[in-house]
């Protein structure tokens, strides 16, 4: 097992390290920007370093600066959390050629997955079911690609190969949009990404967003932590996530879960991955892969009794998976909602000082969360300051302890979305289970 391990990110992923490593007798050295000086996990560390400017460009998405910071701390092992430099397989390959693990995949298996066109090409290949679509990149060719869109049948999507978060990605109703709508998204592609190429697909109108947790040991083996419905969504950001995802029957779950770990198997996948997929009419359908843990996996961890943060730890130190798919027992209904620093009706950020703080508890109450009273939330980074997630026999129970949790919840100097995540619990259709990832902006645009 490591030594030292240096976390390179920050808020609550970074505590969330943090403490994985000391339950395991880990030293950790917290990497951090000087608009973070006040982070908890940074006083809570063995050793920190500073590792440039409040702007992330010079400090968390600074390779160099990075990797400096493990040489000066003589770290084995290098965490970099969700965000920021995770998915750069640049980043993993200069990581372990200057000698430290990368906690994650290697460099090659980012990049193959990193590339949407690639990753349904491996996908394909692994007998994964993907939307129909153009199955590769498109062309320069108005006519082919106009044939291309006619045999997939309209709308369709044009989708930036490189993209992410819900960014580089157009919805074409009519024939007569096609060719500028590919123009366009090639040409935002290369801006956003580094990469003009795009790809399309069907449209699906009604889908709701099903992924499958999994973690491998690089040596062929893998096994999957079950699925996560993350269909409530503003924006393509997640607003709400539970496990299971309603409606789906055991019979389901193992069918697509074994998939997942075949595919993993196949290409020797090392840590923790999700699988994402669109689910409609019964029908899995594969969108991309996240080769990172992910802001949602709390959730997989409680009905299931599992660590994932401990289980990517021992997997990049060398000591192997941590349970065999048959230890992994489903038990239960979980639920997070992403608590973020942002006007609950406009969804402007709402940076500032938080005067009080005071995190719920009970049974079944989990809270993650890198703030505290006198916290000064920062302007830089993205809103999100913490995670509340519940537990209970049903989802029933787990709706009712996220309820009270929200209830009891205090976060006051700034504005925060909880009156958004009361809402929510409250809707019936809400409570019913499976709405689709239109549910949440069409009942903001409602009440417009």
């Amino acid at each position: 097992m490591f030594n030292k391990v240096l976390i390179a990110n920050r808020g609550e992923i970074a505590l969330r390290v943090l403490r994985a490593c000391k339950e395991m007798g880990i030293k950790t050295i917290a990497a951090y920007s000087k608009g973070d000086t006040d982070l908890m996990h940074v006083k809570l560390a063995d050793e920190s370093i500073c590792l440039g400017p409040a702007n992330s460009t010079h400090s968390y998405l600074s390779i160099p600066a990075v990797i400096s910071a493990a040489e000066i701390a003589n770290a084995d092992a290098i965490h970099p959390g969700y965000g920021f430099l995770f998915e750069n397989a640049d980043f993993a390959e200069q990581v372990e050629s200057s000698g430290f693990t990368f906690i994650g995949p290697d460099a090659d298996t980012i990049r193959t997955m990193g590339d949407k066109v690639s990753a349904i090409a491996a996908m394909t290949k692994a007998g994964i079911q993907c939307i129909p679509g153009s199955n590769g990149a498109l062309g320069k060719n108005d006519d082919t690609n106009k044939a291309i869109a006619d045999s997939i049948g309209y709308p369709v999507l044009i989708k930036a190969a490189g993209g992410g978060g819900g960014r580089g990605m157009r919805v074409v109703h009519e024939p007569s949009e096609l060719v500028i709508s590919i123009a366009t998204t090639q040409t935002e592609a290369q801006a956003a990404f580094g990469n003009p190429v795009v790809y399309m697909e069907k449209y699906l109108q009604t889908p709701r967003h099903i992924e499958v947790q999994i973690i491998g040991d690089g040596k062929g083996n893998a096994v999957h932590i079950g699925e996560r419905d993350c269909s409530t969504q503003r924006r393509h950001q997640k607003v709400i996530e539970e496990a299971p995802a309603v409606g789906i029957t055991p019979k389901e779950r193992a069918a697509i879960g074994k998939l997942c770990v075949e595919a993993c198997c196949r290409i020797n996948y090392r840590g923790a991955g999700t699988f994402e997929f669109l689910y409609e009419a019964g029908e899995f359908y594969f969108i991309e892969m996240n080769t990172r843990i992910q802001v949602e996996h709390p959730v997989s961890e409680m009905i299931t009794q599992t660590d994932l943060i401990r289980a990517q730890l021992c997997v990049a130190s060398g000591e192997g998976l941590p349970y065999t798919q048959e230890d992994i027992i489903f038990r239960g209904h979980s639920m997070e909602c992403r608590i973020n620093a942002e006007d609950p009706f406009t969804f402007l950020p709402c940076p500032g000082v938080i005067e009080a703080f005071h995190a719920p508890g009970g049974p079944g109450v989990r809270m993650e969360s890198h703030i505290y009273s006198g916290y000064r939330v920062p302007p830089y980074y993205d809103s999100m300051i913490g995670k509340l997630i519940t537990w209970g026999d049903t989802r029933d129970i787990a709706i009712a302890r996220m309820r009270q949790a929200l209830d009891e919840l205090v976060i006051d100097g700034i504005k925060t979305n909880v009156p958004l995540h009361q809402k929510l619990l409250n809707n019936k259709d809400f409570l019913k289970g499976g709405t689709n990832i239109h549910f949440l902006e069409e009942l903001l645009a409602s009440e417009e």
